[in-house]
């Protein structure tokens, strides 16, 4: 009995020790959103600067990693009128937008994921 519950404690250790260099590699087929692989972020149609007049910084909780800024970018592109670029170190994400924007109106955009905006200024 003793011997199988050290070959399963070596098993679960080698599974460990490989998942952690797999993700240190960058290799790891999750992330801590739970997305299988890497989240793209949907490119914005029109990336000309001065069509945007108007600029947001959103301090956004509950990102932590690259796809968790992927998936914030893409929930506020797809509005259709505004450009996200997210600064996953500083938790803040950068919007330049074609129209006035309120808070909430990118918390609708956030309401679908797991994050939330912490900090708003319009600039």
């Amino acid at each position: 009995m003793a011997t199988l519950i050290i070959i399963i404690a070596a098993a679960l250790l080698i599974y460990a020790v490989y998942g952690t260099v797999q993700k240190a590699r960058g290799k790891s087929k999750s992330s801590c959103c739970g997305s299988p692989e890497s989240v793209q972020v949907k490119k914005v149609a029109d990336t000309d600067r001065s069509h945007y007049p108007y600029r947001y910084i959103l301090s956004i909780d509950g990102m932590m990693c690259s796809n968790c800024a992927a998936n914030v970018e893409n929930a506020i592109n797809a509005m259709g009128d505004s450009w996200a670029h997210v600064e996953l170190g500083r938790h803040l994400a950068e919007v330049l937008s074609k129209a006035q924007k309120t808070e909430r109106d990118f918390a609708d955009a956030l309401r679908k994921t797991s994050y939330t905006i912490t900090g708003f200024s319009a600039e």
